[in-house]
């Protein structure tokens, strides 16, 4: 199984937040990525500065023939055509999508600059990550730390900056 997060809080020339991220799921289904199930969309404070615009967040599972590589080349082009400018690590952006488990796969590599490191590496911290996941996959497991989801989730709570709202 695979399985992407996407965020966003600034509108796109496609619409806002929510709309930019309901349209990139079809530009990516335009590139062979079958969307088999998607979470809620929710609502999270912008890290690492709460003071940024507010992201909506979800997560998909989806299908591919590509490979890991092929994937992140895919969404790179689809986070480009929403907009998508890579200045400064953490500023606001109209799209970000994040290759968060690939077929339970460990991998550490890099490419055009970016870095492919799977499972997602701060992901056993991002509730807003990890509750969108929850929602369509409760069983779902760290492939590198072997720790169930509840766990994880149980562990960093609904505290400070961390909360999340379901829309």
């Amino acid at each position: 199984m695979i399985y992407l997060a996407f965020g966003s809080n600034l509108k796109s020339r496609f619409g806002n937040s929510l709309t930019t991220i309901q349209k990139s799921y079809c530009e990516l289904e335009k590139h062979g990525v079958e969307i088999i199930k998607k979470s809620s969309f929710y609502k999270s404070k912008a890290y690492p500065n709460p003071k940024d615009p507010e992201f909506i967040n979800s997560v998909a599972l989806i299908k591919t023939s590509a490979n890991p590589r092929k994937l992140l080349n895919i969404i790179l082009a689809v986070e480009k055509k929403f907009g998508r400018k890579r200045m400064i690590k953490n500023d606001p952006r109209t799209l970000d999508i994040d290759i968060i488990d690939y077929s339970s796969r460990c991998i550490n590599a890099s490419y055009q600059n970016i870095e492919l490191n799977l499972p997602h590496p701060n992901i056993d911290s991002r509730l807003f990550v990890l509750g969108p996941l929850f929602e369509i996959n409760s069983k779902w497991k760290n492939p590198s730390s072997g720790k169930q989801i509840d766990k994880l989730i149980a562990k960093i709570g609904n505290f400070g900056d961390n909360k999340i709202t379901k829309l």
